[in-house]
């Protein structure tokens, strides 16, 4: 179980860094790109950023299930688990569909929208990470 909490641990905590890069530095500076290179960056960020993103969400959703099914998570992992799904959520169901728009040409409403919305992750994921902190094991 602790090796599972490791992994858990440093996955939810790599993404506590890469949001706040994201948010402080990536997103912002979308509206520098110009608007006959935005396309082409875009395309670009989003599948670069992917190789990052993906496997560090699909290991800290796996080993959280990994975690429950193995029973006793306590109740401060219980609760790192509302800001997990609601990450995934927004992901989902915000975040992918601004990139989707943007993906067409810069679009300054889109672009506003994501770095608004994208605070929502900052948060959520901050709150995981001090939720993780208080797990004792």
């Amino acid at each position: 179980m602790n090796l599972l909490f490791t992994f858990h641990n440093a996955s939810a905590w790599a993404l506590v860094g890469l949001i706040w890069t994201t948010q402080l530095a990536h997103y912002p500076l979308f509206a520098q790109i110009g608007r006959e290179a935005f396309v082409a960056y875009h395309q670009r960020y989003t599948k670069q950023i992917t190789w990052v993103v993906a496997p560090l969400m699909f290991t800290e959703i796996a080993t959280a299930g990994l975690i429950v099914i193995a029973g006793s998570p306590g109740p401060w992992f219980l609760a790192s688990l509302v800001p997990l799904a609601f990450n995934w959520l927004s992901t989902w169901l915000v975040q992918i569909p601004l990139h989707d728009k943007l993906a067409a040409g810069f679009d300054a409403h889109a672009h506003q929208r994501l770095v608004a919305t994208n605070w929502w992750r900052t948060a959520a994921w901050t709150l995981r990470g001090i939720c993780l902190m208080m797990v004792t094991r």
